[in-house]
């Protein structure tokens, strides 16, 4: 058996390392289909109220588009699931480990688009005030991208670099 400690203390196969990665995609993507679909029920009665009718065509739009991103998350955060089980036995287990972990990037992304877009909506609708909606909504965007993409891809950069410079010196 190929053993490949990596330098991170494992002592693991590729196969083992992607059967690992693989379960822990799969608590990741958990979590983030149980916050999309509830937040995408919620968005499906919308159009079932009374009061949807009175929004503005604008903020019926932003409805339409919103629902549109919730569909295209949950797609995008379901297909690993589908991918791993059309892939599975196969023997390319790495591989659907790589393109899985890309769909979920991409599902966090529209689900970080559709949780923005929701709060549009809603602000712009329990307010009259739009002058200062913008800016609630751009925070909060900013919030995401720095916890959910930023800060994380910094301290990736900064691994890599102390690895790389330990690597030289």
């Amino acid at each position: 058996m190929q053993s490949n400690t990596g330098g991170d203390g494992r002592d693991e196969s590729p196969h083992e390392r992607a059967d690992r990665m693989w379960g822990d995609l799969l608590q990741e993507i958990r979590v983030a289909q149980t916050g999309v679909q509830i937040l995408f029920g919620f968005l499906l009665t919308v159009v079932f109220q009374p009061a949807y009718r009175q929004l503005s065509q604008a903020d019926q739009t932003l409805y339409m588009v919103t629902i549109v991103l919730g569909a295209t998350a949950i797609g995008t955060l379901v297909a690993p699931v589908s991918f791993h089980r059309i892939v599975s036995g196969r023997r390319i287990k790495p591989q659907a480990v790589l393109w899985a972990s890309r769909l979920t990037m991409l599902g966090l992304f529209l689900l970080l688009v559709t949780m923005t877009s929701s709060l549009l909506l809603v602000l712009r609708t329990a307010t009259r005030d739009d002058g200062y909606v913008p800016w609630i909504v751009a925070g909060v965007a900013s919030l995401y991208l720095l916890f959910w993409f930023v800060i994380p891809m910094v301290i990736r950069l900064r691994k890599s670099a102390d690895t790389d410079a330990g690597a030289e010196g």
